[in-house]
């Protein structure tokens, strides 16, 4: 279902609330008998109004529309438009400027949230463009020197020295290209240009295609799957909720020092599928587990060898993916050892396309 525009959904909330103010001041006036506070009624429904809505002009208008409401129905006399009566003009300015300074105070609220956000973003572009900075200076120093080398002394290298150059330069053009994909998903994402299509995709087949990637990258890692044995159906793209799975595997191979089991468990719950990675490693630092998936930098963590870092671009990805899904993810440390990652994603009710 579309979305409502602004102008619709304003023009509901303002309906919306004052027909219930105007229900309630019947029920006060006629059944209540509790006529010297209607009025007062009326005054918040403004204040809500203006409150809810964006702009001055919804307030306002209920400002109005609540004096004429108060005067016709609940004034004497009654079903009659009297402006004669210094209440009725006091209670009406008196809602016109309810409705301006709580109009005004919202969108400035609104505005300095706005800017906030902003910040917010641009504070994270810089940490990714510092990450991503250091990262793929690495891996191009690296092709750089070894094809230099091959190029320029093939003759004094030894076969072997050869074929562990190439080797190199093929393992760093993969991990670039693998940088790229993430960086190019997630700007993608994020600037709203790529809409998410989901089609029906059954779990075993996700999980298949999963698994085939991963092992042509990581052919002596080992994967302890527990799936569903029922038919799981989840809407999705099936290509992002890959790139996410396979992330956040090659996070614990790439940083999970010490692991020995790595595993990948998927079970329903309610009407969500769950998807549980869990390793035996080192764990994930306390505080780097309340920004893992920012894709934060922290200078001070460069390693001292100089080796990639993946620096949490990956996991920011993943969690770019999951939220455009409508889905949540999270990360722990196990009680007993190592990290879990889990991330929901909804089903699809197979009795509904019956």
């Amino acid at each position: 279902m579309k979305k409502l525009s602004p102008y619709i959904k304003n023009s509901l909330i303002t309906l919306l609330i004052l027909c219930v103010s105007f229900l309630l001041g019947l029920v006060l006036h006629d059944a209540l008998k509790v006529k010297e506070h209607v009025a007062t009624v009326f005054v918040f429904a403004v204040f809500l109004t203006s409150l809810l809505t964006d702009g001055y002009i919804y307030g306002i208008v209920s400002a109005f529309i609540s004096t004429l409401a108060v005067n016709y129905a609940f004034t004497f006399p009654f079903f009659a438009i009297n402006f004669t009566i210094s209440a009725n003009i006091i209670s009406a300015v008196i809602m016109i400027i309810i409705a301006v300074l709580t109009s005004a105070l919202t969108t400035k609220v609104k505005k300095h949230e706005a800017i906030k956000a902003e910040g917010d973003k641009e504070r994270m572009r810089a940490n990714l463009l510092r990450a991503v900075s250091h990262d793929l200076r690495t891996p191009l120093t690296t092709i750089y020197g070894s094809s230099s080398a091959l190029l320029e002394s093939r003759q004094s290298l030894s076969e072997q020295q050869q074929i562990t150059m190439l080797n190199g330069i093929k393992e760093d053009s993969e991990w670039l290209m693998r940088m790229v994909e993430n960086l190019l998903s997630i700007t993608r994402i994020d600037s709203g240009k790529v809409k998410i299509i989901k089609t029906p995709t059954v779990l075993d087949e996700l999980i298949d295609s999963v698994i085939l990637k991963f092992k042509k990258r990581y052919p002596l890692q080992s994967i302890s799957l527990d799936i569903p044995d029922d038919i799981v159906i989840i809407p999705m793209d099936a290509i992002l909720i890959e790139q996410v799975i396979i992330n956040i595997l090659e996070n614990a191979v790439t940083h999970a020092e010490g692991m020995t089991e790595l595993s990948l468990k998927v079970f329903t719950l309610g009407k969500q599928a769950v998807f549980e990675i869990k390793d035996n490693g080192c764990g994930i630092r306390e505080d780097r587990l309340k920004h893992i998936f920012s894709g934060y930098f922290d200078s001070n963590e460069n390693p001292a060898d100089g080796n990639k870092r993946n620096t949490g671009i990956g996991l920011s990805v993943c969690a770019t993916i999951i939220k455009a899904h409508g889905g949540n993810i999270s990360a722990e440390n196990s009680k007993s050892k190592g990290a879990v990652f889990r991330f929901a994603l909804d089903t699809e009710d197979l009795n509904d396309e019956q």
